[in-house]
């Protein structure tokens, strides 16, 4: 009868101890997804502002198309946004879009612009004013 090898005994021993992970190798993974999350989530959660943002550069510049028509047609812009023959929708924060006429702002005939995220007039950032004279920022 043969004797079983010492070497291949000492390697089942150890597959069967060894079936998990140790409170080290768990506690790693998650430090390190802790460190991934910090970083990658607040890159995330700007970006349905940025969209926002991008909306409305996008819409001032179809009324600004729509104004540019209007012109065309009547030889003058309209006194409100209502006289336009196509339906413009509120801003991408659900405020109507505000136009003057003549412009003081822009170096148009008009001033087309949104508020912003904070609806009110100025700010920096997310909540700057969003017109026709700086859709290029």
């Amino acid at each position: 009868m043969k004797k079983p090898r010492i070497a291949s005994i000492r390697g089942k021993c150890r597959a069967r101890r060894q079936k998990g992970f140790t409170l080290i190798e768990i506690m790693v993974v998650v430090v390190i997804l802790g460190i991934l999350a910090s970083v990658v989530v607040p890159n995330i959660m700007d970006r349905p502002d940025r969209a926002r943002q991008v909306r409305a550069k996008q819409d001032v510049r179809a009324i600004m198309s729509a104004l540019e028509m209007y012109r065309l047609d009547h030889f003058d812009y309209p006194s409100s946004l209502g006289e336009l023959k196509t339906r413009v929708r509120s801003d991408p924060w659900g405020r109507p879009y505000n136009y003057s006429y003549p412009g003081h702002r822009s170096d148009e005939k008009f001033d087309i612009y949104s508020y912003g995220k904070d609806g009110a007039e100025g700010g920096n950032g997310l909540d700057a004013d969003i017109g026709n004279w700086n859709l290029d920022k």
